[in-house]
């Protein structure tokens, strides 16, 4: 029988302030362990225990598991920190923090099955739609092979995409879902070898014919609806929220602050940079000055429009009405473009510092690789949605889910 959540023991939870403040404080030592953890393809382990340590992982958490269950825009303030020191480090926090949100939602005993005995323990994911299922007595077997799961060897969990299919005798449709396996049914396979986020160690996932309880399973139906087996125990505010407009701006985010990371790495080179071809001073040339200009207005636009979005939902949500449909497919319009805006601002940066910028020492060429990397994720593609908010404002009906 599951053990009841224990009790924290210290129950003054940090103040918004007070975790930012720790996370910059760890910007020289996640800046000293780069080049090992992109040697290593993975993030160290001292890093995610520094996470642990200072609360990270337990602000999207519920409280009854000893989290600080947060809005959102204080774990982003936080994510926005630490990509300013690393992309990668920001990268993992975003994607296995967001999943201290998903389990929440998840049937109650595939909460206690994660925490009962550790409520610090953490799950990676995968949410490619590329296991095969059987159904079997009891639940579901799984198998299959996924890629890009971040952060996959410091978790004991993982979360896997797949679709069922509609039992027999059924007339519905299959439908997609959420696995939650532990550590003893899945293997690692290492094979991140990737130009740009290399320390996130997104490697890949086997399963071969895993059983999976159906309550260990999470219906993307749920995530949509707002009908989450989890919410009868986690009644919060926090996890009335859609699942998919986190899981999205989780992605996202780490580009802001890689962004502004880049912004003012150029700011310190351009400072001093003149010319060897024309002998003018970088500080005395429109262009650059200009291309500094419109990077700081775009970044502060992306940051100013995160938390706009995310306070109107959350008070929306608190004020016991629905966010509205085209506003969710229109939030996530707005994030599936941070990426590529942010690897815009890097690639115009690295065309103002000449053929210095090309060297694999220039302190800006791993912001650029980690940037052009970023937006190769589905989330960041916008053409993906953008025909959809387009037709929504043309008065068309559209069916998008994850939204």
């Amino acid at each position: 029988m599951a053990q009841a959540a224990r009790p924290m023991t210290d129950t003054r939870l940090p103040t918004r302030e007070e975790l930012v403040d720790r996370a910059r404080a760890m910007k020289p030592a996640l800046r000293e362990r780069l080049r090992a953890a992109r040697e290593a393809a993975t993030l160290p382990a001292a890093t995610m225990q520094d996470f642990k340590d200072a609360g990270f992982f337990r602000i999207l958490q519920p409280k009854r598991w000893g989290g600080y269950e947060m809005d959102p825009q204080v774990f982003f303030d936080v994510q926005l920190a630490i990509a300013e020191a690393d992309m990668s480090s920001a990268w993992v926090l975003g994607v296995v923090a967001a999943h201290q949100f998903q389990i929440a939602l998840f049937d109650v005993r595939a909460q206690e099955d994660v925490w009962s005995s550790d409520t610090s323990v953490l799950i990676s994911s995968s949410y490619q739609p590329v296991g095969k299922v059987e159904r079997v007595d009891g639940g579901l077997q799984l198998s299959g092979r996924w890629g890009f799961s971040s952060g996959c060897e410091h978790c004991d969990w993982v979360f896997l995409g797949a679709i069922v299919p509609p039992a027999p005798g059924s007339s519905g449709p299959p439908d997609m879902r959420t696995f939650l396996l532990p550590r003893k049914d899945y293997q690692i396979v290492r094979d991140w070898d990737v130009f740009g986020l290399q320390a996130t160690g997104s490697h890949g996932i086997v399963v071969d014919k895993a059983f999976v309880p159906e309550y260990r399973t999470h219906k993307a139906a749920d995530g949509f609806h707002g009908t989450n087996p989890g919410q009868a125990v986690n009644d919060g505010p926090l996890y009335r929220l859609p699942w998919a407009q986190l899981f999205v701006r989780v992605i996202s985010t780490g580009s802001v602050g890689a962004a502004q990371a880049a912004l003012d790495t150029y700011y310190e080179l351009a400072a001093r940079r003149v010319s060897t071809n024309t002998g003018k001073s970088a500080k005395m040339d429109p262009i650059a000055l200009n291309t500094a200009a419109r990077a700081q207005a775009t970044i502060d636009e992306i940051k100013a429009l995160l938390f706009h979005n995310f306070d109107v939902m959350m008070e929306t949500i608190r004020a016991g009405r629905t966010i509205p449909y085209a506003d969710r497919v229109r939030y996530r319009y707005e994030s599936a473009q941070v990426a590529r805006r942010c690897a815009n601002i890097a690639d115009d940066l690295m065309l103002m510092l000449g053929g210095w910028a090309i060297y694999n020492s220039s302190p800006l060429v791993q912001w650029w690789l980690d940037l052009n990397a970023a937006r190769a994720h589905v989330a960041s593609d916008p053409n993906l949605i953008g025909s959809s908010l387009g037709a929504i404002c043309l008065g068309q009906e559209v069916h998008e889910s994850f939204v």
